[in-house]
């Protein structure tokens, strides 16, 4: 679902004033300024504005926001579930009824201007394949366009993304390389471990060293990429349970950084079958 002229809904807390603009000066006022009663695209409050009658809308329809993700909103009725996701003016929404659904349609077109997009496909650059029990995600074409960005296409295929019992080191002797395009490398990367755990741990780590980085890091990052090169179908699929069992693993290993001797941890957590979160850290 995507809000029309989403900015244009938001109310003002505050008085805003702007000049009146080219070719509708009113030539009996020129120098007067225009008041504005709601929200107006290139005002640095029109997004928050918007959020706000957004929440306040959702919320006066007994919908709850999330308590650690503010962006969404989750409607319980009967043991039933209604979820809409929040970007800007974009709106990922589904439930566990078709009635809670065209429910929710009916309450957004009663309030704004909306236009339904579809089932949902692409999302922020994530691909989304719905099947019958199954749903498949992952960031294949972001991941192969991430790899031509850098020239690596053509590269031979690595198996892993990293060699075992990887050791990286602040190389302080080694090769300076462009920090620029290190970190430029590092944050694409980051992005797309959102549908790529197993790529999380050795990413982290090499994401230490933007600060000063090596030849020896760029080189591992490099990997990476050959990595993901090869393996740029891979995704996550989620399948439907019955199981709502959350079930989480963790583990860390000791004074494993050869810098400073600090553990890197890292964990992952199951709702069911199907892996939700995950994560690793210094």
């Amino acid at each position: 679902m995507d809000v029309k002229s989403a900015f244009l809904n938001g109310y003002l807390c505050e008085e805003v004033y702007v000049e009146q603009p080219k070719g509708f000066i009113d030539p009996a006022h020129p120098d007067h300024v225009y008041k504005l009663k709601k929200a107006l695209y290139g005002l640095k409050q029109a997004p928050r504005a918007w959020y706000e009658r957004l929440t306040n809308f959702l919320v006066s329809q007994g919908y709850r926001k999330g308590g650690h993700d503010k962006t969404l909103f989750v409607k319980e009725k009967e043991e039933k579930l209604m979820i809409a996701q929040i970007y800007v003016d974009d709106i990922v929404f589904g439930g566990m009824s078709e009635e809670m659904v065209q429910h929710f349609v009916q309450q957004m077109q009663s309030e704004f201007e909306m236009s339904l997009v579809g089932e949902l496909t692409y999302f922020l650059g994530l691909q989304v394949k719905q099947m019958e029990d199954t749903i498949f995600v992952s960031q294949s074409k972001y991941a192969k366009n991430m790899v031509k960005k850098f020239g690596m296409e053509n590269a031979a295929h690595k198996r892993t993304p990293a060699v075992i019992h990887l050791k990286l080191t602040k190389d302080e002797k080694g090769i300076d390389v462009d920090q620029s395009l290190y970190r430029s490398m590092i944050g694409r990367l980051l992005y797309l471990t959102a549908s790529r755990p197993d790529i999380t741990f050795v990413v982290v780590v090499c994401a230490r060293y933007q600060a000063k980085p090596k030849m020896s890091h760029l080189v591992q990052v490099k990997r990476i990429m050959k990595y993901v090169n090869g393996t740029s179908d891979y995704g996550i699929l989620y399948s439907q349970t019955k199981k709502s069992t959350l079930v989480g693993y963790c583990d860390a290993d000791w004074a494993g950084s050869a810098d400073d001797r600090k553990s890197t941890s890292g964990g992952c957590f199951f709702l069911g079958d199907n892996l939700i979160s995950w994560f690793s850290k210094k």
